[in-house]
């Protein structure tokens, strides 16, 4: 699968080791390392199975979610054009080959 990042600072979580210890801990980091392989593995969205994978709601509607360690959460949204949608305007995730990383942190503080 594709990936893109939101902004330098989650590119730079993502691909530098050093501050992803730093900003998350080791075991954390340790589990963004698997999730974003699972990631780049992956053909589609719907191909994940590690990490929880799992739509999310209400303020954060359009993105999916996969669990690092201690209640982070890795979240990010399709970034195919256009969106592949079912008829009642919901995502398909089945069909997303393109994500972008959005967050990485504990949404729930």
């Amino acid at each position: 699968m594709e990936i893109n990042f939101n902004d330098k600072n989650v590119r730079e979580l993502c691909e530098k080791k050093a501050v992803a210890v730093k900003k998350l801990g080791p075991l954390c980091a340790r589990k963004l390392r698997s999730r974003l392989d699972d990631l780049d593995a992956a053909e589609r969205v719907s191909d994940l199975v590690a990490g929880n994978p799992h739509p999310l709601k209400r303020d954060r509607l359009g993105e999916f979610a996969l669990d690092l360690a201690g209640g982070y959460r890795l979240t990010f949204k399709s970034a195919n054009d256009p969106v592949p949608r079912y008829e009642d305007g919901g995502i398909d995730w089945t069909q997303v080959t393109i994500v972008c990383i959005e967050f990485i942190g504990d949404y729930h503080d």
